[in-house]
């Protein structure tokens, strides 16, 4: 099954790729892509390690794509469409069966644009 989802994964990562000179690539295999921040957490608890920024994985049966400032700033949540709502398995992660409606692929850049700016302005990344 995962192979009838590749074609969303191939379609979603160069979203997150674009960031990576800001950001640090911790995984990039052919399932899965995964952006930590540069900078080490300001929140104590994670004592001075990276935070968890964006991924997108390829599963059995979908490709997640996970916004972490979405959980970490909710008045990002405000710009989620409704047809990206539709996707939206939780707070922070998005799921795609096949390669997404072109406008969706627009909206989930934009979307993605506007998180890295926002923790960028709060010197997170």
């Amino acid at each position: 099954m995962a192979g009838d989802c590749s074609g969303a994964f191939a379609a979603l990562k160069p979203i997150l790729q674009q960031y990576a000179s800001r950001a640090t690539v911790k995984a990039n295999t052919a399932a899965i892509y995964t952006l930590d921040t540069k900078s080490p957490s300001p929140f104590p608890q994670h004592k001075g390690q990276p935070l968890f920024l964006a991924s997108v994985r390829l599963g059995k049966a979908y490709v997640s794509f996970h916004l972490m400032p979405l959980y970490m700033c909710p008045e990002l949540a405000k710009a989620v469409t409704p047809g990206l709502k539709k996707r939206m398995q939780g707070k922070t992660c998005f799921n795609f069966k096949s390669i997404p409606d072109p406008n969706l692929l627009v909206e989930l850049q934009q979307l993605t644009a506007a998180c890295v700016e926002n923790w960028a302005n709060k010197k997170w990344l």
